[in-house]
């Protein structure tokens, strides 16, 4: 068997020189649909703008979640008022009919009504007052 071995060629070739021929510009596809499949195959999150501009997308998504969370507070808050509205509501009206079953069973046939079942009378003759001279209370306390 032989040996391989390198023939030289003996004509100098140059290269040739291909000269590019400008291509049809593609058609560019739906620019939505694009955008909904690069957020579906997670390819927009390693742009740079994306990545540059995250800090601002989670401060807005902070915010978002504060807003959100501050109305369901001041709903829930509404609905306080509006039930304590309701008890007040409710209180006043059994403190006006309490106070007025009271001023009705402290007058005096009332009372007389009630005590006259134990034995007790009204008292025909007026209070008198009693004056003293000398503070006796003094002389016990010693």
């Amino acid at each position: 068997m032989g040996s391989n071995t390198f023939k030289e060629s003996e004509k100098t070739e140059e290269p040739e020189v291909v000269k590019e021929v400008p291509q049809k510009k593609k058609k560019k596809g739906n620019p939505v649909l694009k955008g909904v499949q690069s957020v579906l195959d997670g390819t927009i999150l390693t742009r740079d703008r994306v990545v540059q501009s995250l800090p601002f997308l989670f401060y807005i998504t902070f915010i978002t979640i504060l807003y959100i969370a501050n109305s369901y507070y001041a709903e829930k808050k509404i609905i306080e008022i509006e039930k304590m509205k309701k008890d007040l509501k409710e209180l006043r009206s059994e403190y006006i009919s309490t106070k007025s079953k009271l001023m009705f069973s402290s007058r005096q046939t009332e009372v007389m009504k009630k005590i006259g079942l134990y034995g007790v009378k009204e008292s025909l003759k007026p209070p008198r007052k009693i004056f003293v001279e000398n503070d006796t209370t003094k002389a016990h306390t010693k």
